[in-house]
């Protein structure tokens, strides 16, 4: 959701802080602001609504020296978008500053009783509590800071990654954590915060992942000190980051998305690298070092959210006909709350592609809570779900800058098939001829992707055609039901066109009653066992006047011949086909979007990270 960075060294802080927010602003974009404590011992504070620019054309005319400092990119959840609740908040004197990623739940009960002890609020957010509460505990107790910051954290219920500084004290800067990740950089006489590794990288590869209730005490003239809730010293954790500066720019192209889209050759064979030995075996160590977890298993239940969770249905089909294990999908934030019939018995798997959703964290500690054994496919390195996780699998896509996933989306669906392959050899469920088969069309995904890249201009030119149509219909059956879905949403999301997307045969069961001549529906059609049914749905939505376009396979003769419009994917297994016909989904999402003059890399009210409720 929220960016937070910050920066406490020998160089000027607003330099740094700026570039870092334009580095985090895909996790949020109401609004932005930074505090700078300048070298007179004078906090600044600079908040505006709107992107990072505004931010800093606001601050052109402002003092804006000083080498500690912090700043945050906002998603709004407490507070309309506005100047006044954009971060950092402040305490009544205005000495000490604060940013915050996460929501405290409790913060109406505190607001009321500090009020009530005369504080006099200016926003609406529960930010501002927080720092209002650090601020009255240290002044009624006389308390250091810490001690005031640690007393605070005690009392709020919630989420948070926080970063604070203190007018009074230029040389300390400290940050804390629960269930939101912040993430500490220690460079060579200098030190940063982000929400993510993104705004740190250019500057030090050397990083500490903070865990949940850890405060990290940053000095000027002290090595990085952490602290646990009951103020023991815990272990310092240096981690090296595997991650690059250019992984981080868009390379030319002129979103992120597009670039994304086209690195999925590439990140598909960092997925798979290592993972297939002679061509024909799947080798994942989670489930080598867990087989008898894996072999004595009742059932798997998959629990994520968004584009995560329709990859989870694609592998729930992949794991039950590949390795004939029963498997339920859920939606994380509904499992959470629906007293979940798990145990020891089950073999959870939770996938994300930050590693940070809230929904699917709390997921996994309550399987974890139940006795499941929990396996996470997440894409961030360190991430709180990688450390939650008994065991998993990386996808190893990169950073997704994006906000509508694309390569992580196919980089899930690829390990979800590497890990129905590797139980289906383990449980026996697949004979060796059989699983060398899919195998090696795994190993052919990423030219199998550069192949259904060259559609790109075909798909522009046909996106003219349906720019500012109101509605579109996404249908597919068998393993590419859930790719309907998956196109439906990025439709939805970058473009903001209403769609839907069905089970084809579920068509004549409520959205055939929309069929018209103004309503495009799209076909996912490779040729697989349920093709002839597919060509039957198509021929009753041309029956009512609907224009169709199809996704098929090379080679197809018979859809077009019936379709207003076709895109050809190269032939691949029928159960990895969706990942295939992803790619012109998201093409297409892509250029209506653009035609559209939507903000494809940052489309209203989302964020890339859902890390609060």
């Amino acid at each position: 959701m929220c960016g937070i960075v910050g920066y406490i060294g020998c160089q000027q802080a607003y330099p740094i802080l700026i570039k870092g927010l334009h580095r985090l602003e895909y996790r949020g974009y109401d609004s932005a602001g930074v505090a700078l404590l300048d070298p007179n011992g004078k906090l600044n504070i600079y908040k505006s609504r709107g992107k990072v620019s505004d931010l800093e054309r606001f601050c052109e005319s402002k003092d804006i020296s000083g080498t500690l400092g912090i700043a945050h990119t906002r998603w709004a959840t407490h507070g309309e978008p506005n100047d006044i609740n954009a971060h950092p908040h402040f305490n009544e004197s205005g000495s000490l500053a604060l940013v915050h990623n996460g929501t405290i739940e409790n913060y109406a009960v505190l607001r009321e009783a500090l009020e009530e002890q005369g504080c006099v609020f200016r926003s609406q957010t529960d930010t501002e509590v927080l720092v209002q509460l650090i601020d009255y505990i240290r002044r009624s107790s006389g308390c250091t800071l810490l001690e005031a910051l640690r007393e605070a954290l005690k009392q709020v219920v919630g989420a948070y990654a926080i970063a604070l500084i203190d007018a009074e004290d230029p040389d300390t800067l400290l940050a804390a954590r629960r269930s939101s990740p912040l993430v500490v950089g220690v460079g060579k006489d200098e030190t940063f915060i982000g929400s993510d590794a993104s705004p740190i990288i250019e500057f030090t590869n050397q990083v500490v992942y903070l865990r949940d209730d850890e405060i990290a005490i940053i000095s000027r003239h002290k090595p990085l000190q952490i602290i646990d809730a009951n103020n023991h010293n815990t272990e310092v954790d240096i981690q090296t980051l595997r991650l690059s500066v250019a992984q981080l720019e868009k390379g030319g192209y002129p979103h992120f998305m597009l670039k994304e889209i086209y690195e999925q050759p590439n990140t598909l064979h960092d997925c798979i690298r290592g993972r297939i030995v002679d061509g024909c075996r799947v080798q994942l160590a989670g489930v080598q070092d867990n087989a008898e977890r894996f072999l004595q298993a009742r059932r798997v239940v998959i629990v994520a959210c968004g584009t995560s969770w329709h990859a989870g249905l694609i592998g729930k089909r992949l794991l039950q006909e590949l390795a004939g294990i029963p498997v339920t999908v859920e939606y994380a934030s509904e499992f959470r709350y629906s007293k979940p019939l798990v145990g020891p018995e089950d073999v959870v798997i939770a996938i994300s592609q930050s590693g940070e959703t809230a929904d699917t964290l709390a997921a996994i500690k309550m399987a974890k809570e139940s006795g499941a054994f929990v396996y996470g496919i997440c894409n961030v390195v360190g991430s709180s779900i990688a450390r939650e996780t008994n065991t998993g699998t990386y996808i190893h896509v990169g950073p997704e800058i994006g906000v509508a996933s694309t390569k992580a989306f196919t980089g899930q669906v690829t390990v979800l098939a590497m890990l129905a392959v590797a139980l289906g050899q383990l449980r026996g469920t697949l004979s060796t001829e059989e699983a060398a088969e899919i195998a090696a069309d795994i190993s052919r995904l990423p030219d199998l992707i550069t192949e259904a890249l060259q559609v790109d201009d075909i798909i522009k030119s046909l996106s003219s055609t349906y720019t500012y149509v109101h509605n579109f219909l996404y249908l597919g059956r068998g393993y590419n039901f859930p790719t309907a879905l998956e196109g439906a949403l990025k439709l939805k999301e970058i473009s903001y066109i209403h769609a839907e997307g069905y089970p084809a045969a579920e068509m004549k069961h409520g959205p055939i009653a929309l069929i018209d001549n103004e309503l495009p529906t799209v076909f996912i059609a490779p040729n697989d066992d349920l093709h002839e049914k597919v060509i039957s749905n198509i021929q009753q939505v041309k029956a009512r006047g609907g224009s169709v376009i199809a996704i098929v396979t090379k080679g197809d003769t018979a859809i077009p011949a019936i379709a207003d419009h076709v895109i050809e994917i190269p032939p691949v297994a029928e159960c990895l086909s969706p990942i295939i016909a992803a790619i012109p989904l998201q093409l297409l999402a892509y250029h209506i979007a653009v035609m559209k003059g939507r903000d494809v890399d940052m489309p209203r009210n989302l964020a890339k990270s859902v890390t609060v409720e």
